[in-house]
């Protein structure tokens, strides 16, 4: 761990080297006298040498210091801790072991920080904030749970006659106030969990008040394995299907393998399909009225599933089946979309909303369940088309911890996909997630109702500093029969739900107003 950067001095003559690493015990007298500048002004004692030799024996990954020209200036000292055996109410003796270090335990779950000081006439260079990073590195690289600290309060001592110990936190974290510790804490992305009493004896100007504080790792993952790992970067595969006449059902079902085949062979872990894809079928029945016809295409429904189903399994991949026309047990016909998991499990979900020529020419009804399905590349989500241009529903699958929401849809004119298209740009945005749209191009000239197609298939991003700045992961040629490989990183919607430049989900003012869904929550398949 090195982090090395040159600066002149406050003169601005002689240049001034800034490097971050690990502590070894030969800068113990540099960090002597660092402590004794930093604790002057307080009743703190410092580490003696014993105290530091101990803690490079044990643990010297945890022991990072920064050195100005070669020369230790501030430091930061930590323990890993079982969390669970020192509980919430402790004080500094036990977080220590009675300064021991005996607390110490390299299987516990969190990093423990029991000092950390600057030397005043380098406290305008950040360097709190270097060693707060190096730790939340650090943390992360040893999979633990989290950063947890008991934070001095010294400037209570000047209102502890006015004012509780809870009230002068609340008003550091309002920014009403500045506290030299807490103020700094809070700026790093630290929580306070609770207030501590007693937590060290000799802090007078705490009035033995601190804050116990916490930065999760949300990287953390509890068991750890070395097969079947939940996966951070996910390749999705988009089919953007061209609407053909086929000979026959197995036609189409040879098309579908095709792609599925492709996709599969770039060891894609998603494949998507678009909305009403086999609607080819329905040329046969182009005699019937529409709504009859449809009612006949939904007889493919449950053979087509079952081939989805076998392909899953056969080609190791999660599919998105696109949607299909449905009739369910009391008559009414739906639109129903298939989550088939590669390891033979499926689900199902039916479009919720239903466009107006949808019930006028085929009498569709919508669907009223909605969840979040898990699968082994995260939790993902299902709507068909015409939903994504309701917030609500994406934005309670967010609430669920969504990550990925597929959209098979289909539209027959530009101005119908630009509905779809900026709708589904601004889930990803408000929702903190990747959208994969996916529809159909081309044109049915036998087939009533579904005589042209508009499509442009792609996967959007939130819009931050890690994502593409038009929110543009990856999207196709428009109206061209092709498929769409894209990998996209969890990792970064995980960044961006804690460190965002603006935190859509979090800022919601929840004091205000709620979202409440009123419909079912378990699919039925």
């Amino acid at each position: 761990m090195s982090d090395k950067e040159k600066f002149t001095d406050g003169q601005g003559e002689a240049p001034l080297k800034i490097e971050l690493r690990h502590m070894v015990i030969e800068d113990y007298d540099d960090l002597e006298t660092t402590m004794k500048q930093a604790y002057q002004s307080s009743d703190l004692g410092i580490w003696d040498r014993k105290h530091i030799r101990k803690l490079l024996s044990i643990f010297p990954e945890g022991q990072i210091a920064v050195y100005a020209n070669g020369k230790l200036v501030a430091a930061a000292l930590s323990l890993i801790l079982d969390y669970e055996k020192l509980g919430h109410n402790h004080n500094y003796k036990q977080a220590t072991g009675n300064y021991t270090f005996s607390s110490h335990n390299p299987d516990g779950n969190v990093l423990y920080g029991i000092d950390v000081f600057v030397h005043p006439d380098y406290r305008g260079y950040r360097l709190g904030r270097r060693m707060y990073d190096a730790r939340k590195e650090l943390c992360e690289n040893l999979n633990l749970r989290s950063i947890i600290a008991g934070g001095r309060i010294p400037g209570y001592q000047d209102y502890a006659n006015n004012i509780s110990p809870k009230e002068y936190i609340e008003r550091v974290a309002s920014k009403e106030l500045f506290d030299p510790v807490l103020t700094f804490q809070l700026s790093n992305g630290f929580v306070v969990k609770r207030i501590l009493r007693g937590y060290l004896a000799e802090d007078n100007e705490s009035k033995e008040f601190a804050t116990l504080l916490e930065w999760n790792n949300i990287y953390y993952e509890e068991d750890q394995r070395l097969i079947n790992a939940p996966k951070q970067t996910v390749r999705l595969g988009l089919v953007q299907w061209q609407m053909r006449l086929f000979p026959s059902f197995d036609a189409l079902v040879d098309q579908m393998e095709f792609f599925i085949d492709a996709v599969s062979d770039y060891r894609s872990d998603f494949v998507l399909f678009p909305e009403l894809f086999n609607a080819p079928l329905m040329a046969d029945y182009n005699h019937l009225g529409e709504a009859e016809a449809i009612r006949q295409l939904a007889q493919y429904t449950e053979p087509l599933k079952k081939k989805f189903i076998e392909f899953a399994l056969s080609y190791n991949i999660n599919i998105i089946t696109g949607s299909m026309p449905h009739i369910e047990e009391n008559g009414k016909l739906t639109n129903i979309a298939y989550l088939c998991r590669r390891d033979g499990t499926y689900e199902s979900y039916r479009k919720i909303h239903i466009t107006p020529s949808e019930k006028e020419a085929w009498g569709m009804t919508g669907g009223d369940t909605l969840r979040v399905f898990d699968t082994d590349c995260g939790k993902v989500g299902i709507v068909i088309c015409y939903d994504v241009e309701f917030p609500e529903i994406p934005r309670i699958l967010a609430e669920e911890g969504m990550q990925i929401l597929f959209v098979p849809f289909l539209t027959d004119t530009q101005n119908g996909y630009m509905r779809v298209r900026s709708c589904a740009k601004a889930r990803a945005i408000e929702n903190e997630c990747y959208v994969a749209i996916a529809g159909s191009v081309g044109n049915l000239p036998r087939v009533n109702n579904m005589d042209i197609q508009y499509a442009q298939s792609a996967v959007f991003t939130p819009s931050d500093f890690p994502f593409p700045v038009n929110q543009v992961k990856a999207e196709t040629t428009p109206n061209t029969e092709m498929t769409l490989i894209v990998d996209v990183d969890l990792d970064l919607l995980k960044e961006l739900h804690t460190h965002g430049s603006v935190r859509t989900l979090k800022d919601r003012r929840k004091d205000l107003y709620d979202l409440v869904w009123k419909g079912k929550r378990n699919t039925s398949v």
